[in-house]
């Protein structure tokens, strides 16, 4: 749409600490629209991009609460009190990027407000046993209640979206589960221009690249390998950090995060990368396709979507388990080692281009032109 740029837009992203996933799907946006307003529960400063950073970033009262970076997951009874806090006044279009509250946020009457949906609020639908039954579960509370009264506002909250993308038919699943909604399926990005091959020998160690959460089930990564005596190299770090590294044998090394261009890196040198979690899409096993890397992945969620297993139509670009123990992801590596000469670097790069960014960008501002362009559709409930 001509002058799309010169609309009046908000963007809504749940919190900003650091360039992960739902980040880099935000910044095309900060890049179209620079003079968008930024909403967020909260902002740590010098954690992401230019273009998100030099954003008009407007946070919630939970900014005041000294250190809330190293326990805002305990916040979560209020932070829909915080999102909601946050009133948008001026508006032609507000775009939230969403897996927790943003999507509460109020667009102003007639203004079209499209959620990009990470997933439903995994801590309360479907990955809620990971969360609440770990460690780290909001302790104290009357946890049904909390979880009863929290799925009644995020449905509710949902009427406040005209219109739904899912970045995954596995999400797009979710959100005719949890909200009855119909939504369209805009795949994530991965920076295939920077996440490339290199004329390197790859070496005898797995790798893992993971904010340390349990969902993740980085332990079971850690155990197969502890069991079949493997090398694996973990990058990331996270509330799981000391659990994880008690369970860790002599051939597990922890990285802690690290640059992209150190993950790239040993993108560009492992033998394969680890993928044990059940996740709503996984930009990480393609930024590792895209460095030529194979994929071992839980046979469930986004990666079916995205890695091509051994003994399907068309080339390999990795292995499936299909049971989250240690056992069944032990025997999938020891499959994928007899089955290596199978896996070549160019299939699992032309797998990763089909998500380039250049993909990503034109699908989604066509999809939000469109939306402008024309009167907002009625709210509509899937069948």
């Amino acid at each position: 749409m001509d002058g799309s740029n010169k609309l009046r837009v908000v963007l809504a992203h749940d919190w900003l600490t650091g360039m992960r996933g739902g980040e880099k799907c935000l910044e095309p946006l900060c890049e179209r629209w620079p003079d968008a307003q930024l909403l967020s529960l909260f902002h740590v400063p010098g954690k992401l991009s230019l273009p998100i950073e030099r954003m008009a970033i407007r946070t919630s009262f939970l900014q005041h609460f000294p250190g809330v970076r190293d326990y805002y997951r305990q916040l979560l009874p209020l932070m829909p009190f915080a999102m909601r806090s946050l009133r948008i006044v001026n508006a032609d279009l507000v775009v939230s990027l969403s897996h927790c509250v943003a999507k509460s946020v109020r667009p102003p009457h007639g203004v079209p407000h499209v959620c990009y949906c990470f997933t439903p609020m995994r801590y309360i639908w479907h990955m809620r046993a990971a969360y609440l039954s770990s460690r780290h579960r909001l302790k104290g509370l009357p946890l049904e209640l909390l979880i009863k009264a929290l799925r009644w506002w995020d449905r509710a909250s949902a009427d406040n979206v005209t219109h739904f993308i899912a970045i995954s038919e596995t999400v797009r699943q979710r959100i005719r589960d949890c909200y009855e909604r119909d939504s369209v399926v805009i795949y994530p990005p991965v920076d295939a221009s920077f996440y490339v091959p290199a004329r390197v020998r790859r070496e005898d160690h797995y790798l893992v690249v993971s904010a340390l959460v349990p969902y993740k089930r980085i332990d079971l990564a850690i155990q197969a390998c502890n069991r079949l005596g493997r090398h694996l190299l973990i990058i990331g770090q996270g509330p799981e950090m000391a659990r994880l590294q008690a369970l860790a044998g002599p051939t597990i090394h922890f990285a802690g995060w690290q640059p992209d261009e150190v993950i790239r890196e040993h993108m560009q040198r492992c033998q394969a990368l680890l993928f044990p979690g059940e996740e709503d899409f996984g930009i990480v096993p393609l930024e590792a396709m895209a460095c030529g890397a194979p994929v071992i992945a839980f046979g469930r969620g986004g990666a079916t979507e995205t890695v091509i297993p051994h003994g399907s139509t068309g080339d390999p670009t990795g292995h499936y388990f299909m049971e989250q123990t240690p056992e069944a992801l032990a025997d999938a590596i020891l499959e994928f080692e007899k089955l290596a000469g199978e896996f070549s670097p160019q299939a699992s790069r032309r797998q990763a281009l089909r998500f380039s960014k250049e993909r990503f960008e034109a699908e989604l501002f066509s999809y939000l032109d469109e939306v402008v362009g024309v009167e907002p559709l009625p709210l509509r409930r899937a069948a």
